[in-house]
């Protein structure tokens, strides 16, 4: 056969990198009052703030231009595409978040718990779990635990709580409670949360320490419900495409549709992970989550340490820019706002921020305001198949080049 461009075009592998900066939303959405969030804007907010954030990668892909943006202009060439989500699901949790980016936008959220959860749920839930529990209320992960940890070891009482999202914590001293017995804590919570009790995930919060001073170790781990639709993802298995998870990617989607597992703690084992892969050409879709914005900085209101963590991030994407191959697109997002510089420590309503590379695709195009994360899906999936996804709508022939 004579080579020609077109005959190597067919025969190249196509692939996509998603890449989730957790909580790094790109400016409140209008409907943002109503979870109390107005004002929120995690980047814009993190650099009015600190005065400066060192980001010139992601600036080359055009995230200073998505509109309404308040972050410096670029002076030069914009490299990549560029533009923003709203969430269609009335939420903004990490769940729905991911779920609806995969394709699949609920009609109703999970349930939220502001006054803690019922008496007669937890009533049952302590005999079933043969202890006590202490909390129940709204609050800080890192704070109950200085807290209530004195008095979580004094009794051997799991420490309980929720947030402003759709979630059930179950915080308990490694020393105190052993992680296995931890985990099944969870489980039976899991188990019992579903119906009128519907809650998006279940999570378990270890911790290590003493006499008020406790840190939370890297054991959580997260139960989550599996999708009530099928996602892209699940649909990307049935073709025989392998689709990678890396971070907490499996737990949010409870292994539905994810056939290899990278089950990375931090953004710095995140990172090495998705530079490996995107090198190795392993996989067709790469679905990758980095927590620590979310974990350990939006939810501590630390400004400095999010500022650090996106300037981090954005010094080691060269790394995964230049690795690409030719039939890769990479796809830089978030899941839902968790601004730093408001009084709450919870998640914010707002926009997620969408970068467009690839050796493919176009430069300095304005993707604009698209209606649902759902467009991200509907993008992979018609790239990666050639079909049209049954949520959102792809904008795969305003990225590519022809």
């Amino acid at each position: 056969m004579i080579y020609s461009k077109e005959n190597a075009r067919c025969k190249m592998k196509k692939r996509v990198i998603l890449i989730v900066l957790d909580s790094a939303g790109i400016g409140e959405m209008p409907d943002a009052a109503d979870f109390g969030d107005a004002g929120s804007n995690t980047f814009g907010n993190i650099y009015k703030v600190r005065g400066k954030l060192n980001i010139p990668n992601m600036t080359r892909l055009g995230i200073a231009d998505i509109d309404g943006s308040v972050l410096p202009k670029t002076a030069g060439e914009i490299v990549g595409c560029y533009g923003k989500c709203a969430e269609l699901t009335r939420a903004k949790d990490t769940t729905c978040g991911h779920w609806e980016m995969a394709g699949y936008a609920m009609d109703e959220p999970f349930k939220t718990y502001p006054n803690g959860f019922p008496r007669s749920f937890l009533d049952e839930y302590e005999k079933r779990i043969g202890r006590g529990v202490i909390g129940n209320c709204v609050a800080s992960g890192t704070q109950i635990i200085q807290e209530l940890g004195d008095e979580h070891v004094r009794t051997g009482k799991p420490i309980v709580y929720t947030s402003a999202d759709s979630v059930f914590q179950v915080a308990a001293h490694e020393e105190v409670i052993p992680l296995a017995e931890l985990y099944e804590m969870c489980k039976i919570a899991r188990e019992m949360l579903v119906g009128e009790n519907l809650v998006g995930r279940v999570i378990a919060r270890p911790f290590v320490g003493g006499d008020g001073n406790y840190t939370r170790t890297e054991n959580r781990k997260d139960y989550a419900l599996a999708p009530f639709k099928e996602t892209v993802l699940e649909a990307l298995d049935k073709r025989g495409l392998e689709v990678v998870g890396v971070g907490k990617i499996e737990d949010i989607f409870c292994n539905k549709g994810v056939t290899t597992v990278d089950h990375t703690r931090n953004n710095h084992t995140g990172m090495a992970s998705t530079v490996r892969l995107i090198g190795s050409g392993q996989g067709s879709f790469v679905f990758v989550n980095l927590v620590d914005f979310d974990m350990l900085y939006g939810h501590r209101n630390n400004v400095e340490g999010y500022a650090e963590a996106l300037e981090e991030f954005d010094a080691r994407l060269p790394e995964m820019t230049e690795g690409l191959k030719e039939g890769d697109i990479l796809m830089i997002t978030a899941d839902h706002g968790c601004d730093p510089t408001t009084p709450s420590t919870d998640h914010s309503r707002e926009y997620i921020p969408l970068l467009v590379y690839g050796k493919r695709v176009k430069k300095g195009v304005n993707l604009g305001t698209r209606k649902t994360f759902a467009d991200i899906g509907a993008t992979v999936y018609e790239y990666l198949t050639g079909e049209t996804w049954r949520e959102g709508t792809s904008f795969l022939t305003d990225i590519l080049e022809g």
